[in-house]
């Protein structure tokens, strides 16, 4: 199957609390032709934690592509891919934020929140997302010139 994006992937990764939204965001990207890879859980499990699947999906999205997690909110997941350098996560929640995400922050990982997000809510997002490249302005692009500063500062401290 060929990708809207140049053979870019799409990994997904939820916990227990996004697993089923997960399963049909898959469905739906799928379906629209996109690549994805489903990095888990492959069935529910109360145990699936957050963090373990955060950091999968990150490790994967930072070889190439881009990264959608689900849990709970949205929240857990953010703050965990936010830790790791090179991935710029946003949690959204309207068509908005999701726009705002990829026309002004460049992210390559957006989360979700599976206990407060529809489905066609959470499709419409991704779809928008995705659709929705990089406004080439020279506020934007200081902007994340400024974040990568940050981080290349906060590791050369380690």
């Amino acid at each position: 199957m060929s990708s809207k994006f140049n053979n870019m992937t799409i990994y997904l990764g939820s916990d227990h609390a996004g697993f089923e939204l997960k399963e049909k965001i898959k469905e739906f990207l799928a379906d629209e032709g996109y690549d994805l890879e489903d990095i888990g859980p492959y069935r529910y499990d109360r145990e699936d934690d957050y963090p373990d699947y955060a950091l999968k999906v990150c490790r994967k999205v930072l070889m190439g592509g881009k990264g959608i997690l689900i849990c709970g909110t949205g929240q857990g997941m953010d703050v965990v891919a936010n830790k790791i350098p090179g991935i710029r996560a946003a949690v959204c929640w309207n068509e908005i934020t999701a726009m705002n995400a990829g026309k002004h922050l460049d992210t390559n990982v957006l989360t979700i929140g599976g206990r407060v997000t529809e489905p066609d809510l959470a499709k419409r997002m991704i779809k928008i997302w995705l659709d929705s490249p990089l406004t080439i302005e020279e506020r934007n692009a200081r902007r994340i010139d400024k974040i990568k500063e940050i981080e290349r500062e906060y590791l050369s401290d380690k």
